[in-house]
């Protein structure tokens, strides 16, 4: 007799399967190219070294990259949190002091989460504002689509 499904009155009770935490680095890509819409004036740069100061250099489960665009031009400075079995996060209109110190939080987060799904309450304002978009993992695909509960 399975124990791990059984109850004490012999019915079987399903048991869920873990779900993973995000294995490897957790990516955290800053588009260098962007440049501020009212000036002009290139931000990228500046949020890349915040965001890598923020996070920490050389840390083996964080890598913080510079990429030279993200296709966000119309909400800069904006960066993507990825890693290799979870969720891709993409954030948009993120200022140099407050979106690195928000990421901080969310790499923590996204660290502890089901599939990096930080929950929406986890979340820095700037953050929730800034959302552009979130892309599920290749290794996932439920049939209904729905996000893991």
């Amino acid at each position: 007799m399975d124990h791990d499904n059984a109850d004490i009155s012999g019915e079987q009770i399903p048991v869920e399967p873990p779900r993973p935490v995000p294995t490897g680095p957790v990516v955290v890509s800053v588009c260098i190219s962007c440049k501020a819409s009212d000036t002009g004036a290139i931000v990228g740069p500046d949020m890349f070294d915040a965001v890598k100061a923020a996070l920490g250099d050389g840390a083996a489960a964080v890598m913080v990259r510079p990429v030279q665009c993200l296709s966000v031009c119309k909400r800069p400075a904006t960066v993507a949190v990825t890693s290799p079995d979870g969720y891709t996060f993409l954030f948009g209109d993120l200022q140099t002091d407050s979106g690195s110190a928000a990421l901080v939080s969310f790499v923590e987060s996204y660290q502890k989460s089901d599939y990096g799904l930080v929950p929406w309450r986890e979340r820095a304002e700037v953050l929730r504002k800034g959302m552009v978009a979130r892309v599920p993992p290749l290794r996932w695909s439920p049939e209904d689509g729905r996000a893991p509960k």
